[in-house]
């Protein structure tokens, strides 16, 4: 019934799918795929479950996590034994990490070149945003699966338009970077921001990162090591970081939609928001992919006798941070304490629970500790269980929110 221009009576209210408000053009993307769709706060990306992926013609599944925030996902892609994808584009950057298998990408350049890169188990590799690009597995004996972590929920619910973002024919010849990034080689750089020290490494593909070059940065905890990437130009950001044996890394939280993967080593992460009485636990393997969720503390454990990696990816790099709270991380608050405006919770503000379950973990693995001078390990063992519980609480920051 028309109204004049006046507002709608409630007998003129339409469902919300039929008023065309409150749409997820990803979210009816990834269904529209007809793969399946894993969503928890983490996942084994070795062991979910996938389909016949027509896109790819090949197979996979989407692995959604619960604090992947609104710009970053991750899919899982498998290739048949002696198998390979279709080529396939997209306007959407995407950075992939060798789960199982050995295998080639041939990328097509802007400029008419090709270029072919061959890789195993732990390699990571970014294709240049819109090249087209296609992935051959080079055995017959297994298949293999490559984790894909990516902006497309940004670039599909941003343009809403699928045709835009996979068949765009835009090209971005600086995106595709130097000849020898393809080769593995790269170049270093180093940077500081308030008194924090980053190193990043600029190439488009990295042959294993178990064997990679870290670099100290002990702020994070003694003995840490750590190097930032900047892939293919991207807007995207990853890093390596590694616990050394008998240690862990202190706590910090940020925001959402980093994608953590642990490379090797064993062990856990522990997360928490301020306020709550428990901690949640994620196990550490390789092959386990999980996304702390926005502002949620979050804190890494090296349980095994040797030392363990783990890769980070998440949206704005350390040469486009792209958003405040990612600029601010490369401007070093992640690691600068809370009690100094930052992020990072120093080891002697933490919960007294914290260390003690390592210590208790330790044991069953026989790892010895290497943390006796920073903690009264006797004591703090020592102490009755009805001291260890209430509210985890966390420190007021004393300087500017970061």
């Amino acid at each position: 019934m028309a109204n004049g221009g006046e507002n709608p009576s409630a007998n003129d209210t339409l469902p919300v799918k039929e008023s065309r408000v409150l749409i997820d053009p990803y979210r009816d993307w990834a269904e529209g795929e007809a793969i399946p769709i894993h969503l928890d706060f983490g996942h084994n990306l070795l062991e979910l479950e996938t389909g016949p992926w027509d896109r790819y013609e090949a197979r996979g599944c989407f692995a959604h996590t619960h604090g992947a925030g609104d710009f970053m996902a991750n899919y899982v892609l498998e290739v048949a034994p002696s198998g390979k994808t279709r080529p396939v584009k997209h306007l959407y950057e995407v950075f992939c990490f060798v789960l199982a298998g050995h295998g080639s990408t041939k990328v097509w350049l802007p400029n008419g070149e090709t270029r072919v890169f061959e890789w195993g188990p732990k390699a990571m590799f970014a294709i240049p945003l819109n090249c087209q690009y296609q992935i051959f597995n080079s055995t017959s004996l297994a298949p293999l699966r490559i984790s894909c972590t990516n902006d497309a929920p940004i670039t599909i619910n941003l343009y809403h338009n699928l045709d835009f973002v996979f068949n765009n024919p835009c090209t971005f010849p600086e995106r595709a970077g130097q000849s020898k990034y393809f080769d593995g080689e790269g170049d270093h750089t180093a940077y500081s921001k308030n008194e924090v020290k980053r190193n990043v490494w600029e190439t488009n593909f990295v042959h294993d990162l178990t064997s990679f070059k870290l670099y100290e940065f002990e702020e994070r905890g003694k003995g840490s090591t750590n190097v930032s990437f900047l892939l293919a130009d991207g807007t995207m950001h990853a890093h390596v970081s590694q616990i050394p044996k008998g240690r862990y890394k202190k706590a910090h939280r940020h925001a959402a939609g980093t994608h953590v993967h642990a490379i090797d080593g064993e062990g856990y992460s522990l997360l928490w928001h301020e306020g709550d009485s428990e901690f949640k636990q994620f196990p550490w393997q390789h092959g386990f992919m999980y996304t702390p969720p926005f502002w949620m503390f979050h804190q890494h454990f090296n349980t095994c006798p040797q030392p363990a990696r783990y890769l980070a990816c998440s949206l704005g790099s350390r040469r486009y941070p792209f958003i405040s709270l990612r600029r601010k991380s490369s401007e070093g608050a992640g690691s600068i304490s809370i009690q100094q405006g930052g992020r990072q919770l120093e080891y002697q503000d933490q919960d007294p629970r914290i260390h003690r379950k390592w210590l208790e973990a330790l044991q069953k693995t026989g790892v010895q500790s290497e943390m006796g001078e920073i903690f009264d390990e006797p004591a703090i063992l020592e102490l009755p269980e009805e001291s260890l519980t209430g509210v985890i609480r966390t420190p007021r920051s004393i300087g500017p929110a970061v």
